[in-house]
């Protein structure tokens, strides 16, 4: 079985740690009721990042997923990234075993940032209240920045459905899904599948149909539900080794004007922003299968 009393003790000190913190709506609220509605507020973090969910039932974001690259705090140049063998590289010893051998090692520079932005629309007066306007940067706002970057991560320019080097996989094979079959093909080439990306659909059609849902889980298989994947389609990958997200450290929310067609009417916005990119080190560790 899975031992999970070390992540427990981790998330419990996150937890108990942020009790202590300022919550980016506290922040923003404190500049709001100093300025008013010129109020805006630079984080030294990546909000997402910030807050733990009251949810019984969790629902991970992308994010969760990835090894997160700070720039701000640990600035790098470079990435390191690995393509398969073309059909012109000589044979290399052991590689009919060990696939990974034949790979080609590649540095490139750390590519421009994306900005991830969110909108919400503020009641008339909610910033009287100041508790209330809180929560609601906090829960609103920041949960569509939390969608949007999910946008960013999985299905935006730079998203993982868009990188050329990721394989497409339609038939299970030997095995009963393909889902098991990416998670095999990723361990013949030296990684360990240990995250997928599924719509809830799916998800919840392959729990109602057996315990293959319940099976990846337990077997370590950190699963991400969203509607960013297609129905039919999953991500699966090597999630911990295999790709980075890198990362401004850094937010702002403030007022702002939105850009038209954002809200069915006039009214006072809110805007949230965050500046990150995912990059791929491991290709040939990823599949988007066909469920």
């Amino acid at each position: 079985m899975l031992n999970t009393d070390g992540v427990k003790q981790t998330l419990a000190q996150v937890v108990a740690d942020r009790k202590h913190e300022l919550s980016p709506g506290r922040m923003f609220v404190e500049a709001c009721l100093e300025h008013g509605l010129d109020a805006a507020v630079d984080y030294d973090v990546t909000i997402t990042d910030s807050l733990t969910s009251s949810r019984r039932k969790p629902r991970n974001p992308a994010r969760n997923m990835l090894k997160a690259i700070d720039l701000s705090r640990d600035p790098r140049r470079f990435y390191w990234h690995e393509s398969p063998p073309t059909a012109t590289d000589a044979p290399i010893e052991g590689a009919e075993v060990r696939r990974e051998l034949a790979s080609r090692f590649h540095k490139s520079p750390i590519p421009e940032l994306l900005t991830t932005t969110a909108w919400v629309q503020v009641p008339p007066g909610l910033w009287e209240d100041p508790e209330t306007f809180e929560s609601f940067v906090n829960y609103r706002l920041i949960v569509r920045l939390c969608t949007a970057e999910n946008v960013t991560i999985i299905s935006g320019e730079g998203g993982l459905l868009n990188m050329p080097g990721i394989a497409r996989m339609t038939e299970p094979g030997p095995f009963a899904s393909t889902i098991l079959r990416a998670c095999n093909e990723i361990e013949q080439m030296g990684g360990t599948a240990d995250g997928m990306i599924i719509n809830p659909v799916d998800y919840y059609r392959a729990m109602g149909d057996g315990r293959l849902m319940d099976d990846l889980e337990q077997n370590g298989v950190f699963i991400v539900r969203t509607r960013l994947v297609e129905p039919g389609t999953a991500i699966v990958g090597d999630f911990g080794h295999g790709a980075q997200l890198f990362d401004a450290g850094r937010s702002v929310i403030r007022f702002a004007e939105p850009p038209e067609g954002t809200f069915t009417e006039p009214g006072v916005a809110l805007m949230a922003q965050i500046y990150e990119r995912v990059v791929v080190n491991l290709p040939t560790n990823f599949f988007v299968v066909t469920v």
